[in-house]
């Protein structure tokens, strides 16, 4: 078996290899993956030329297509004569086609030659002027366009390859608004390795609105104009910790972070409450710094490091929703909630008959009754209707012993306070901020009338 793999560079003629140009004027017959390819043109005349574009018309996906000209590829590399398949730019960048070859000619004990030639990135890298080892970052288009959420770092800058359609770039634009602001400048690249090449940038959120959008289309994103990833955060928390660095940071552990932990959670907490955007977002960064100061110390200590807590989440969401991720077919929310608990009890060997489901107890405690009813009711457990917990409490206030007898007297507020929680989830009614915010108010209204109070003495006339 004998099969050649050639790259014809990213545009002209004049940039093939000379080692690609030498195999293609010494051969017969070659079969390209396409003829839409600016170097087709100028081919050895003599050379019987082949193409799959066939194919492309033939499959609904892109998927069905390279399995099918991988499997031909092979077949014809069978024939005592081989193959010589020709392929745009460099055959192992971006070439799903010549991936398959590869591996099915491993899987079958095959030799695959493989000829370089000049990608579409040498080329995007000159009409850009930039240096790819400031951390750039390449990624495909149709890759990016099935992701929500971009696997890119803001502060490096991205090349985003075969943006082949605006609906390609329509879905690639989507992806990138979930990290990218809208009027981030991007550049289009288009006929790249040609005399035609040009470059445009303009608004991202504009980039589906470009109608010549084709298969020799690059796009550029340059890096955010201020420092915006984790992986930047986390390095400047590990400045903080390090020799030379802020002696409290450096002087901080698990233990005396937790009250910090905390109060920042709270923090948070207070932003949501008072649907405050701006404050969500700080207090936010601030929980943040909490995470990653934990994650910097269990690596300074040889614990664990922020990837491994990271693989560690990402491998339990994807496990606890197999509705989202497996294809299993669930009626509610309700029976999503079942489900999380049921893989959960397998992972952990977790009893059902485990005091309050080994919640943590350091949970405030309204919340951590609102969260014990909800589990019971999850776990199918029978509890009071609306009008029994109502008929609980009266009978509860009925019966409250004298100021004296203090341990009964905190029994029954605790009964009538468990109560009134439950009221509370059967209403859809979250009991800790709403006690949080009539506490708040209340405070608001003593300052308010404190002042009020004031400002009359302010203007009292004694002689009067």
């Amino acid at each position: 078996m004998s099969i050649t793999i050639v790259g014809l560079g990213p545009g002209d003629a004049s940039l093939l290899t000379r080692e690609a140009l030498e195999i293609l004027e010494g051969a017969h017959e070659v079969y390209l993956r396409t003829r839409r390819h600016p170097t087709v043109a100028s081919l050895p005349t003599h050379l019987r030329v082949h193409s799959f574009d066939s194919l492309y018309e033939s499959e609904e996906e892109f998927a069905g297509v390279y399995k099918k000209i991988a499997a031909q590829v092979l077949e014809l590399g069978g024939r005592p004569e081989g193959v010589l398949y020709a392929v745009p730019g460099h055959p192992l960048v971006g070439e799903e086609t010549v991936r398959r070859v590869l591996a099915l000619a491993r899987e079958r004990g095959c030799e695959v030659r493989i000829v370089p030639g000049l990608s579409f990135i040498e080329a995007a890298l000159t009409s850009l002027g930039i240096d790819p080892m400031d951390g750039l970052q390449i990624v495909d288009a149709t890759t990016l366009a099935e992701r929500l959420h971009p696997n890119l770092d803001p502060d490096l800058p991205a090349l985003v390859g075969q943006l082949y359609s605006r609906r390609v770039a329509s879905e690639v634009k989507l992806t990138l608004l979930n990290l990218y602001p809208a009027e981030q400048p991007v550049t289009l690249l288009r006929e790249l390795g040609t005399s035609q090449a040009t470059t445009e940038t303009l608004p991202l959120h504009e980039l589906d609105h470009i109608k010549d959008i084709d298969h020799l289309t690059t796009l550029y994103v340059p890096p955010l104009p201020q420092a915006s990833s984790v992986s930047t955060f986390h390095d400047i928390v590990a400045r903080l910790r390090a020799p030379g660095g802020c002696p409290w940071d450096r002087e901080q552990t698990h233990q005396t972070l937790r009250q910090h932990l905390l109060e920042e959670t709270y923090e948070v907490l207070q932003a949501i409450d008072m649907e405050d955007d701006e404050a969500l977002r700080e207090e936010l960064g601030d929980l943040l710094l909490q995470i990653i100061l934990h994650a910097q110390i269990a690596v300074e200590e040889g614990s664990f490091t922020l990837a491994d807590v990271l693989e560690t989440i990402i491998e339990k969401m994807v496990r606890r929703h197999p509705h989202v991720f497996a294809g299993l077919q669930v009626a509610d929310a309700d029976e999503v909630l079942r489900n999380w608990q049921a893989i959960k009890r397998e992972e952990k060997g977790e009893k059902e008959d485990k005091p309050l489901w080994d919640m943590p107890l350091s949970l405030p405690a309204l919340t951590l009754a609102q969260r014990a009813q909800e589990r019971a009711k999850r776990e199918e457990v029978v509890s009071p209707t609306r009008d029994q917990l109502f008929e609980q409490i009266r009978g509860a206030l009925d019966q409250m012993p004298r100021p004296d007898d203090e341990e009964e007297l905190a029994d029954q507020m605790g009964i009538v306070l468990f109560a009134l929680a439950d009221v509370a989830r059967h209403l859809g009614i979250d009991a800790e901020s709403a006690l949080r915010t009539t506490t708040v108010r209340y405070g608001e209204q003593i300052a308010s009338d404190r002042s009020a109070a004031r400002g009359l003495g302010a203007h009292h006339d004694p002689s009067g």
